[in-house]
């Protein structure tokens, strides 16, 4: 049961992970999310480009399954993400970052990157994933913490960690 405000902050992030809206985080979340991206950046699933994006989902999900299914059914619900893979990551972010690196280096790849994508194409990603286009066109921008335009695999991958991991 969600009880605390952090509890339910985290819970609302299950969301972005539950993409296909069934009530839990399977393997075919993170494929679904890979082959989103492949068709909204015009990549083939055959290309170098396309195999590394689904390596890094495949990656990313096994390290949420190992970390939050409890029971071992391949799936995390919400109650898992929650009790589960949150408190353990909330007190070691570098591991999610860790689990999640592969998958955020890849896509920054698939969106036109060479390590760095524009704000546009960062805006383009979020929105794929499920962010609504205001939100996704202001978070973008607040994720070039370096003002250059450009949104690296260090800033990315931050920000990641942070939103996932947010502070009690």
């Amino acid at each position: 049961m969600v009880t605390s405000e952090y509890e339910r902050r985290i819970a609302s992030r299950f969301a972005i992970f539950d993409q296909d809206g069934n009530g839990y985080i399977d393997r075919e979340d993170f494929s679904g999310a890979a082959k989103a991206l492949l068709a909204e950046f015009g990549t083939r699933a055959r290309s170098d480009k396309g195999q590394a994006l689904y390596g890094g989902a495949e990656a990313f999900w096994q390290g949420m399954a190992g970390i939050a299914d409890r029971d071992g059914d391949q799936r995390v619900t919400r109650e898992e993400f929650v009790n589960g893979a949150v408190k353990r990551l909330r007190d070691n972010p570098d591991r999610f970052a860790e689990i999640a690196r592969p998958f955020l280096q890849a896509t920054l790849a698939v969106a036109g990157g060479d390590g760095a994508v524009g704000i546009e194409e960062t805006a383009r990603v979020l929105k794929v994933l499920g962010v609504p286009e205001g939100p996704a066109e202001s978070a973008a921008a607040t994720l070039d913490t370096d003002d250059d335009g450009r949104i690296g695999e260090e800033e990315i991958v931050g920000a990641f960690a942070r939103y996932f991991t947010v502070p009690e």
